[in-house]
């Protein structure tokens, strides 16, 4: 099985959505997994996993943040049935409805 650490700023739409499916309310101390790189800095990670894959994400604040935004983004759209890229402005108020 193939190892592969990611950092926040290289997450596709599947490592992001296998991230918020296995910690919809955050990870916690515990999911943490921390080891040095070959530059014997440490390093705080997530592990998520494919049939194929192992992916440890690099932790950092941007991490939560885009994991909720990704969340809430994910949300939107299957709570309104919004086509992607159509604005709730221009849909305007389902609930007039």
């Amino acid at each position: 099985m193939k190892r592969v650490i990611v950092d926040y700023k290289k997450l596709n739409k599947n490592i992001l959505n296998l991230l918020v499916e296995k910690f919809p309310d955050g990870y916690a101390d515990r999911d943490i997994i921390t080891f040095r790189n070959q530059h014997n800095e440490a390093i705080e990670a997530v592990e998520v996993r494919t049939e194929e894959t192992i992916y440890l994400v690099k932790i950092s604040k941007r991490l939560a943040d885009t994991m909720e935004s990704f969340e809430d983004e994910e949300t939107t759209k299957t709570d309104t049935n919004i086509p992607e890229g159509v604005g709730k402005e221009e849909v305007g108020n389902l609930d007039d409805k």
